[in-house]
């Protein structure tokens, strides 16, 4: 009996590291270096703390997530959530709003001026900074515009805002074994993993912007 269990014990063990191992070959996450792909520095450091803008971006989105906000959409008078909830839209606004750039004047703002741009019937500042077609119209007003192209891969880079049809996540500095970033968001309750590897998942034709702060 006790040789019976030692070759059981033994084959689940082995069967355990074969799945780790195989995990971590097919889940690999890859760096611009693996790729030959020189990291975007932005020349601009809004906040003046001494990171660039672009690396700023991407260090507070991660920060962001770690808290393992909960997806809700919800009404709040200060704009930006602060009771542990969020949407998709907050995981930018926070990432850009520790780097010294708040969103919800920045969008009033533009909108106050391009308001024949934005599809809107009555302003509201603490709401529509949260909206993607709103931030999709901002970004393409005020940021770089980027390819869309997933197969030209050395133009996504860390830090980079993408929006899809009614989605928008941050691009991560980590990458598959295509090259192929993988995306910082919040997209629905049941989401396990705040960083996937899904862009490819969604397809081409679910993107609709790529920009980048400058």
């Amino acid at each position: 009996m006790k040789k019976i269990f030692a070759i059981v014990f033994t084959i689940i063990l082995i069967s355990f590291i074969i799945v780790l191992l195989l995990k971590n070959v097919v889940y690999r996450k890859y760096r611009n270096s693996d790729f030959g792909i020189k990291t975007y520095v932005s020349q601009y450091d809004r906040d003046n703390d001494g990171i660039d803008d672009q690396t700023d971006i991407l260090n507070n989105v991660k920060k962001y997530i770690l808290q393992k906000p909960k997806y809700k959409s919800k009404y709040y008078e200060t704009g930006y959530p602060n009771d542990k909830y969020g949407v998709c839209t907050d995981v930018i606004g926070y990432g850009l709003k520790n780097a010294g750039y708040d969103l919800r004047n920045l969008v009033n703002e533009d909108i106050i001026k391009n308001i024949d741009k934005y599809n809107i019937d009555k302003i509201d500042k603490n709401i529509d900074f949260r909206r993607v077609r709103n931030l999709n119209v901002y970004f393409k007003n005020n940021c770089i515009s980027l390819t869309t192209d997933l197969k030209k891969i050395e133009e996504w880079q860390g830090g980079d805002i993408v929006v899809f049809k009614d989605h928008i996540g941050l691009i991560s500095d980590n990458r598959n074994k295509r090259g192929i970033p993988y995306l910082i968001h919040h997209a629905n309750v049941t989401q396990l993993n705040y960083e996937e590897d899904v862009l490819e998942f969604y397809g081409q034709d679910y993107i609709i912007g790529h920009y980048r702060v400058n």
